[in-house]
C-alpha cells in the first residue's frame, strides 16, 4: 500500500498536479457525502437492531420454514435468507453459526456460502446509494432487488444440488 501511494504521488508530481490540494478537495467532498447519508444509515442501523431485538426474525422464520422445507431449502439457512438483505454483519454471523453447527461442507453450509457470495445487503445499498444523491422513490428498485435476492436463494439451493 505505501508503494501504491508513493507511485500515485510521484505520478501526480510528474504531471504537475497539486497533490495535497487535490487530496484535500477529495476528502472534503467525501465528508459532504458522509454528512448527507449519515441520517439514512443511522436510521437503517436502528431499524435492523429493532428488527433483531424484537424477535421478528424468529417469528418470520417460524412462519416461513415449513414452506422453505417443502421447496427443498435447508431450514438452517432461512434466517440467513431473511437477514441478508437487511444486515451484512448479522448474516455473516449466521453464516459462521451454520459453519460451526453443520460444517462448511454440509448441504446447509454450501448453500449458505453460495448465498453469501451471490446476494447483496439490499437495504444498506439502497440507503447509501440513493441517500447520497437524494433519491426518495425507491419502490421499483426495492422490488427488483428483493426479487433478485429471492432468485439468488433459489439458485443457491439448485446450484449446490446440481454440483453434489
Amino acid at each position: 500500500m505505501p508503494a501504491f501511494i508513493a507511485v500515485v504521488v510521484i505520478y501526480g508530481l510528474i504531471k504537475k498536479v497539486p497533490v495535497f490540494d487535490t487530496f484535500s478537495s477529495g476528502a472534503r467532498e467525501g465528508f459532504k457525502t458522509l454528512y448527507s447519508i449519515a441520517p439514512t444509515l443511522i436510521g437503517l442501523i436502528v431499524a435492523v437492531n429493532m428488527f433483531k431485538a424484537s424477535g421478528a426474525i424468529d417469528f418470520l422464520c417460524d412462519k416461513i420454514t415449513p414452506a422453505a422445507d417443502y421447496l427443498g431449502f435447508p431450514k438452517e439457512i432461512v434466517p440467513m435468507i431473511l437477514l441478508r438483505p437487511v444486515s451484512g454483519g448479522g448474516s455473516t454471523a449466521l453464516l459462521t453459526d451454520i459453519y460451526k453447527n453443520y460444517g462448511p461442507d454440509s448441504f446447509a453450509g454450501e448453500v449458505a456460502s453460495v448465498l453469501a457470495g451471490s446476494t447483496e445487503t439490499t437495504f444498506y445499498a439502497i440507503a447509501v446509494y440513493f441517500g447520497s444523491v437524494g433519491i426518495k422513490k425507491i419502490r421499483h428498485t426495492l422490488i427488483a432487488a428483493l426479487a433478485a435476492d429471492f432468485t439468488a436463494a433459489v439458485m443457491a439451493v439448485l446450484t449446490v444440488r446440481l454440483m453434489n
